[in-house]
């Protein structure tokens, strides 16, 4: 609701501001839902939404972790040493004589659990994270581009609907003169007042407007499926979509690029390589963080052979019950500092200069460009707007011409071929009316696409 009150807010303030551009109703809510349907913004919504997840992530990282891990283990080994030989006192007894091997089993256990934390990071997460940010502001920018874009498609979409309605009440008021001149015609042989070169010539033109009736619902069907296609609409509800085909007028006329979409989102891409490039500078400094947690070992059932004799030519065995260390605290910090990375850190801050300038270039080039684009549309606005009048008028006069040679053919004034040339003359003036019209309503909404005011406005 929130939207579709934004939207009406935005044509309303559209009225009184750069143009005036009407929306019925009806056009109007057919605009919300096909910026509602729309799958490619859909897909930039979701964009965002994974851009804000990448940026919590970032912040995240000064989010103290906890880590909890139990090992266990069985060992059973042979330990030989090769130690100078030592003689016990008193028994004379020699130790160690030569190589002397032991052999050694038992049972470990540990366990801990371990908390660690970024105390600094060389400003690598809080430029990270900011980066992020501004290619989100920049995504968000490049969607609202997007609704223009929807925008300027529906209401044309429509407007082509509006012309093959024109162009079919035409087509109807043409058959229904040509059917009353075969009428006539076709009396005036049978009287002999007439020859049947008359009747095959109107013949000729109603085959000719058979052949547009064909290709008009041809045009239909396709202008019905892009509709459908932009909102879901059926063709019911189509056909309850009305409102007065009139002309959008612009009357400001000093217009600029400054509120451009896409200017805005090369602007925050540039923003967020800058902020990448801090970044990368950031591993030249040292990391800290901090550590923290209890841990609990034991050894036990834990035995081993020695080579000491003992009784009668027995070995002498050591057995262990337990050791263990438990409730064993340790807090600490610890330092990280990659001293020399073999030129690697260096190429990237030179490659986060490059995407910097890269984008500085797009920027240039891009004002440069809708700059010449604003003042190609507004010149098509302005001429487009100066032919309607005189398309009103050649429809008139168009008019006139078919209703005196009407009655001048009635009257043997003029041929049949003159008769139906005013016929097609006013057929083609009319439809020339409608189709300047169109296209000067679509040239007027591309200079307001182009001065970035329709997204502008949208958003409030």
């Amino acid at each position: 609701m929130k939207k579709h009150l934004s939207i009406f807010l935005f044509f309303l303030s559209l009225t009184y501001g750069y143009a005036q551009i009407e929306v019925s109703p009806t056009l109007q809510d057919a605009i919300y839902i096909a910026i509602e349907k729309s799958a490619s913004l859909k897909n930039k919504d979701l964009d965002i939404e994974k851009l804000n997840l990448q940026e919590k992530g970032v912040w995240n990282k000064y989010i103290p972790t906890v880590e909890a891990s139990a090992l266990y283990s069985y060992f059973d080994n042979k330990l030989t040493v090769d130690l100078p030989t030592a003689t016990i006192p008193i028994v004379n007894y020699p130790l160690f004589d030569g190589k002397t091997a032991f052999k050694n089993y038992g049972n470990i256990f540990n366990g801990s659990v371990m908390a660690k934390t970024v105390l600094f990071s060389g400003m690598q997460i809080p430029n990270g994270a900011k980066a992020i940010h501004e290619k989100t502001k920049g995504t968000v920018f490049l969607k609202e581009s997007e609704k223009d874009q929807i925008i300027k498609d529906v209401i044309n979409t429509f407007d082509q609907l509006v012309l093959l309605k024109e162009i079919d009440r035409l087509i109807k008021d043409s058959e229904k003169r040509l059917d009353t001149e075969t009428k006539r015609v076709t009396k005036a042989i049978e009287q002999g007042l007439a020859i049947p070169y008359d009747r095959d010539k109107i013949k000729l033109a109603t085959l000719e407007l058979t052949s547009k009736k064909i290709e008009l619902d041809g045009k239909r069907k396709l202008v019905y499926k892009k509709i459908q296609y932009l909102t879901g609409y059926s063709s019911s509800e189509i056909d309850n979509v009305q409102y007065d085909l009139i002309p959008y007028l612009i009357t400001d006329e000093k217009l600029n690029t400054g509120n451009k979409q896409e200017i805005k989102a090369l602007e925050s891409f540039k923003t967020a390589y800058e902020y990448l490039l801090k970044k990368e500078k950031g591993t030249y400094l040292p990391t800290l963080g901090a550590f923290g947690g209890v841990s609990y070992s034991s050894l036990f059932d834990a035995n081993a052979t020695t080579p000491i004799i003992t009784g009668i030519n027995q070995a002498l065995y050591l057995g262990l019950n337990e050791v263990t260390i438990s409730n064993n605290w340790v807090v600490g910090a610890a330092m990280k500092w990659e001293v020399f990375s073999g030129f690697e850190r260096k190429h990237k801050v030179h490659e986060a200069k490059i995407n910097i300038e890269q984008v500085q270039n797009q920027i240039d080039d891009a004002k440069e460009k809708l700059e010449l684009l604003l003042e190609k549309n507004f010149v098509d606005y302005s001429v487009l707007t100066q032919k309607i009048d005189i398309t009103q008028q050649q429809e008139k006069v168009a008019g006139n011409n078919l209703n005196l040679a009407i009655k001048q053919y009635k009257e043997g004034l003029i041929n049949i071929s003159e008769r139906l040339e005013a016929e097609n003359d006013s057929y083609k003036a009319s439809v020339n009316k409608t189709t300047t019209l169109i296209e000067q309503r679509l040239s007027a909404i591309e200079t307001i696409i182009t001065t970035g005011d329709l997204s502008k406005k949208l958003s409030k």
